[in-house]
């Protein structure tokens, strides 16, 4: 349990700096908690790629860093707020960015470990 404790800690501390001094835009308006899932993403496909044997070291990056790093819950309150806004052309437009390139960042980890071996 301590090591979900660990890994959770570390996940937090680096969603919240980043968050808090990543306040840029991108070519296109995209939302801090979009930099960390797609960054979140890219880590797992690594770790995936990786294929860890040791049952702590997946407890602590999958469960633990991953778990609290990744921002899901403020991904759907962002969806949420756009649909309470009525604004449903962006707010199928956000998730389908989000979800595509979560997805293609997660490809991108697990394939660029799997082209270095």
């Amino acid at each position: 349990m301590s090591i979900i404790l660990l890994g959770s800690t570390f996940g937090l501390i680096l969603r919240i700096f980043i968050q808090n001094n990543l306040k840029k835009s991108i070519a296109f308006d995209i939302q801090n908690t979009s930099i960390v899932n797609f960054l979140s993403s890219f880590l797992l496909g690594i770790l995936v790629a990786l294929n860890f044997i040791n049952n702590e070291i997946l407890v602590l990056f999958y469960s633990g860093f991953l778990g609290c790093f990744s921002t899901f819950s403020a991904f759907i309150y962002q969806l949420f707020e756009l649909l309470k806004k009525r604004k449903f052309l962006r707010l199928f437009s956000h998730y389908t960015v989000v979800v595509i390139f979560s997805f293609l960042f997660f490809y991108l980890g697990y394939f660029l470990i799997h082209f270095l071996k």
